[in-house]
């Protein structure tokens, strides 16, 4: 098992900048694919982007490419999400995601996840 805890979310003005962050416990973290997932008030989780054990491949929704960047550090049992040129839709909660097996971009495919960080964008 592994326990993810996200961090770095806030307040940040329209066109400005975040770098979310997503511990995980133990000593396995290179074998997890890890994704990060959003959910705003109403609507259903959406897929933001991924990346392989190794981080040597990353996938992102059209919504966010060009945008925002996600890289792990295995070293440190840490995936990060840096968010630049923020949008007031962009606004939500900000889940990461682990499994050992598949990357995909179904939410229902993960088996880890952390409580979830608030990102907020004011226009």
């Amino acid at each position: 098992q592994v326990q993810l805890v996200e961090s770095g979310g806030g307040l940040v003005q329209a066109g400005g900048s975040l770098r979310l962050s997503c511990a995980a416990s133990g000593r396995t973290f290179s074998t997890y694919v890890m994704a990060w997932f959003r959910q705003a008030p109403g609507k259903e989780r959406e897929f933001v982007a991924a990346i392989t054990k190794s981080g040597a491949s990353t996938y992102y929704a059209d919504s966010v490419k060009g945008r925002f960047t996600i890289s792990r550090d295995n070293a440190k049992n840490t995936v990060y999400l840096q968010m630049n040129s923020l949008k007031p839709e962009d606004t939500a909660v900000y889940y990461c995601a682990a499994d050992r097996l598949v990357l995909t971009r179904i939410s229902n495919e993960y088996d880890y996840w952390g409580q979830g960080t608030q990102v907020t964008v004011s226009s």
